[in-house]
């Protein structure tokens, strides 16, 4: 092959990659994030920032972050300035305060501005969520000023545009729809709506939600104490916020680190998970002692040791349908911690009526195995023990944490795991040991 020809493969290959990336950017960072993290920023070099800008956003946030800081000073200031302040923000804070003012430093003057006054919030607050980059009219202004404005900014995915007046209070919204349809001499004031509701930019994330659920809005504004207005919180912005804070729920509940993704490092999964497996197996020593007060019990009833595994299974599964149903309704927002006393009562009724179906079945198996009813007797009534217990324990754990301001999530099911290993095999074996001249 001459060298003219392998200069025609490249560039051939190299517009193909382009194309790919920008026609499906989610399959196209999905490919990349097998690769290391220098083999990306090299691939990213090479593409128009255009071409990157889209594929940024479906990276996992520690490949992005590894990438971005094997990025050139040129792409780096590039991403900074084109990305979502959101997208930036989510970077920036995840590194330290000397790089952070580093990097804004060689930014343009406004665009660090935003994006600093974006970090001093906190995480998880409607400032962290909102885009900044808004576009407002006031009251005064005719339809045909409006769309020469909106002409020349040329906004994205709005759906309608907010108003403020001289001070900088927001005062009303108008609909993109309602601007293109007004006679051009008509003003703002004359087809504007009030503002159904609006956010503090120190919130929580909760609040917002409740908000956009509340009015079915597909976006809502940010204000400062002022009134004034300093942003916009959109409906796409907040379903990927919570989306990425269900997914983190999943991990924490089993002492997984929420910064951890699938292809991270060996070493940060590890580190992140080891500190949380001792404590598990602390539980599990809490859990062998009760059975080690028993050893007498079992030692003379050795078919106890054979269900023991039964009843705390069991009650395992119930204890871990308690928790997911509760956990949703407070992620959810269904439930507050007033109604703890009612969500309780239902999760021991459910815990109660299924325990006591459950004991019957098995019951009716242990008989049929040993031909003892003492034994029948004993396992049935643990079960109905251990499941109202476990009903109580999924409910009450995620609730009693966030009452003392801690995430539900932040490994629940490890707490509940030990209490229905400890009430199960305490159950079984105290009933054992109380009812042991039946068997």
């Amino acid at each position: 092959m001459s060298a003219s020809d392998a200069t025609v493969e490249l560039e051939a290959e190299k517009a193909l990659t382009r194309r790919y990336m920008l026609d499906f950017p989610f399959e196209a960072a999905q490919i990349l994030e097998t690769l290391p993290a220098h083999e990306i920023a090299e691939l990213l070099e090479e593409q128009a920032i255009s071409v990157v800008l889209p594929l940024w956003q479906y990276l996992a946030i520690d490949i992005a972050e590894d990438v971005f800081f094997q990025l050139t000073d040129t792409r780096q200031r590039q991403l900074l300035t084109e990305l979502e302040p959101t997208l930036s923000v989510k970077i920036l804070s995840r590194t330290s305060s000397s790089k952070i003012k580093s990097l804004l430093a060689q930014l343009d003057k406004h665009v660090a501005n935003e994006l600093q006054a974006l970090l001093e919030f906190p995480e998880d607050s409607a400032g962290r969520l909102m885009d900044p980059r808004i576009i407002n009219l006031r009251p005064p202004m005719s339809v045909e000023q409006a769309e020469t404005k909106l002409r020349s900014s040329k906004p994205k995915a709005v759906n309608e545009v907010y108003v403020i007046d001289d001070q900088g209070v927001l005062v009303g919204r108008v609909a993109i729809q309602e601007i293109a349809i007004a006679d051009p001499d008509t003003l703002i004031q004359d087809i504007m709506v009030p503002v159904l509701t609006s956010v503090q930019a120190l919130d929580p994330k909760e609040e917002v939600v409740d908000r956009l659920e509340q009015y079915k809005l597909n976006s809502i504004p940010v204000v400062d104490f002022n009134m004034q207005l300093i942003g916009v919180i959109r409906s796409a912005r907040l379903l990927k916020a919570l989306q990425e804070e269900m997914s983190v729920d999943i991990q924490t509940m089993v002492g997984a680190s929420k910064d951890e993704r699938a292809l991270s490092k060996t070493s940060f999964a590890v580190a992140k998970r080891l500190p949380w497996l001792h404590i598990n197996l602390l539980t599990a020593f809490l859990a062998s002692a009760v059975v080690g007060i028993f050893e007498s019990t079992i030692a003379q009833f050795t078919a106890l040791a054979v269900l023991l595994p039964v009843v705390a299974g069991q009650s395992g599964n119930a204890g871990a349908q308690s928790l997911a149903v509760t956990m949703r309704g407070l992620a959810l927002r269904e439930i507050s911690l007033r109604h703890w006393p009612k969500v309780v009562m239902k999760e021991v009724n459910v815990g109660l009526l299924n325990g006591v179906a459950i004991a019957l079945t098995t019951a009716a198996c242990v008989y049929f195995w040993s031909q003892s009813i003492g034994l029948a007797l004993v396992i049935a009534i643990a079960m109905v023990i251990s499941m109202i217990a476990a009903g109580f324990s999924g409910a009450v754990i995620p609730i009693t944490l966030r009452r003392f301001g801690q995430d539900p999530a932040q490994s629940s099911s490890i707490i509940l795991t030990t209490v229905t290993d400890v009430v199960g095999f305490f159950s079984f074996l105290g009933t054992a040991t109380i009812l042991a001249t039946l068997l």
